[in-house]
């Protein structure tokens, strides 16, 4: 019953973040095509593109946290494991048990963060409060804040996951001129 459980759950949080980061990646694009406009914007008619800082500033923050739970998802979390990897080969049920502590440590810290982002999400929701330069160009806060609470908190569940099911086995990225099979 547990491990269904948690399968059902490690199904719904994957799905999330693997949603979240498409949604990260249309962000992405979204980016682009701002800055762009820009850049031809400024080139063309001299008059760039108002409010560019403002959404650079808005979307850069959306993006890291909304993608942030599948980079946690596919072990991509960028991390100095290297001692980590060298233990492995002599003690793979000490290294297994320690990155368990790290992952519980992470969700601790990414739960920290929710919990501490979210009321912020409802203050702005509330208080309808902005960033930018008001009569020229604005953006509500509360899209960020909701951005950072729920994307933090996908990635404590995950992480939490990983600590529940011992999932979280990086294998070393090679790349093929470093392959000994290629020699």
């Amino acid at each position: 019953m547990l491990k269904t459980a948690v399968a059902g759950l490690s199904r719904v949080a994957n799905s999330l973040a693997i949603a979240a980061n498409a949604l990260g990646t249309l962000v992405v694009l979204a980016l682009v095509v701002i800055l762009n406009v820009d850049v031809i914007a400024r080139g063309l008619f001299s008059a760039p593109l108002r409010g560019t800082y403002e959404m650079v500033q808005f979307s850069v923050v959306m993006i890291v946290f909304l993608q942030l739970a599948d980079v946690v998802r596919v072990d991509r979390l960028t991390r100095s494991d290297g001692f980590l990897n060298l233990l492995h080969h002599r003690r793979p049920g000490l290294t297994a048990n320690l990155r368990r502590i790290i992952n519980a440590i992470s969700a601790i810290f990414m739960a920290l963060i929710a919990y501490v982002t979210f009321p912020e999400f409802l203050l702005m929701w509330e208080t309808q409060d902005y960033f930018g330069v008001p009569g020229l160009f604005t953006l509500p806060w509360w899209p960020v804040k909701l951005v950072i609470a729920c994307g933090t908190a996908l990635a404590c569940v995950i992480f939490l996951l990983k600590v529940v099911t011992a999932q979280d086995r990086p294998q070393l990225v090679r790349t093929p001129e470093h392959d000994e099979a290629a020699k």
